[in-house]
């Protein structure tokens, strides 16, 4: 299976949603909510586009399972 441009956004968006997580489990530091305030409109924008890239890499990894 070829990889496409979605494919590595998407990878990149899960590196920095784990990198935030990280931050958040072990300094209790949001790293995203600090750079564009508390739920401001921005940061709930990231937060949902990395969820978007997860929910996309649980599709891309089951269709590379069954290949």
């Amino acid at each position: 299976m070829e990889r496409n441009w979605l494919d590595i956004v998407a990878l990149i968006l899960i590196i920095i949603g784990a990198i935030n997580w990280g931050l958040i489990g072990f300094f209790r530091f949001d790293l995203i909510a600090s750079l564009f305030g508390q739920l401001s409109a921005i940061s709930r924008i990231i937060y949902a586009i990395v969820g978007i890239a997860g929910i996309y890499s649980l599709i891309l990894f089951w269709k590379l399972k069954t290949e």
